[in-house]
């Protein structure tokens, strides 16, 4: 069991600071564990104070690599509650290493009729950390009403088929940092420091950046889009 006062070193240690995901799909060429462990110690080195990594291969990797906070998670599927859906994958992520577990925190239906309080309990048992991943200040106090210990803004914009947002939430931020008694991440869509600045400035307690950092196939493809030529003017100029 870890005592309360690492828990609290570990979140003094993130507090204000840069976590960075370091996550590819399947069919990433950087897909595979020893690239994340090697990605993990390289944004470490820059200055990031955490790494959130998904799957416990992945973890159990991140974790011989660096010693700073891991947040770990399990995408088991794609569509639905598919993000550490239920205890056993959380128990399998703290069994890998890591020291915070991310999981959908939002009240859909979750598999093998698991709930997120059933989730939290499992990490509680096992000494961890449980981070709620939502979208809306409703889904955040759900969350903390189930025991979370930490909030974040992942899925902000994408759980709403009607959302069409590009930029990341930050009112949502702004508004669970005033009136959640739990920290709050601010994550997802988050492209610049300037976003980042802004969302510490709004009351956010750490900011997590993923594919402006860590999605270099996603990158170059936002500068390649740019730089295709508009269509020849017709006729004379």
């Amino acid at each position: 069991m870890v005592a309360v006062d690492e828990h609290a070193a570990l979140l003094d240690s993130l507090q204000g600071g840069l976590i960075v995901s370091c996550q590819a799909p399947p069919d990433d060429p950087l897909s595979g564990p020893d690239i994340m462990a090697r990605m993990a110690a390289s944004v470490v080195a820059g200055g990031a104070r955490g790494v959130r990594v998904n799957g416990p291969t992945d973890c159990a990797a991140v974790r011989a690599a660096v010693h700073a906070p891991l947040i770990g998670l399990w995408k088991d599927g794609s569509d639905g509650v598919y993000i550490t859906p239920t205890p056993r994958h959380a128990v399998a992520i703290l069994e890998a290493g890591a020291d915070v577990v991310a999981v959908d925190g939002t009240g859909r239906h979750r598999p093998e009729g698991a709930t997120l309080a059933q989730i939290v309990a499992a990490v509680h048992a096992r000494g961890g950390l449980a981070m709620a991943d939502i979208a809306t200040a409703a889904e955040a106090a759900f969350a903390v009403d189930a025991g979370a210990d930490l909030v974040a803004t992942t899925l902000a914009g994408y759980t709403d088929p009607a959302a069409t947002a590009d930029e990341p939430d930050l009112a949502l931020v702004g508004q669970l940092a005033a009136s959640l008694p739990v920290p709050v991440l601010a994550e997802g869509r988050i492209a610049t420091p300037d976003d980042a600045q802004r969302a510490l400035a709004l009351g956010a307690f750490a900011v997590c950046v993923g594919t402006a950092i860590t999605r270099p196939q996603a990158i170059a493809a936002r500068f390649a889009g740019a730089l295709i030529a508009p269509p020849e003017p017709e006729g004379n100029p």
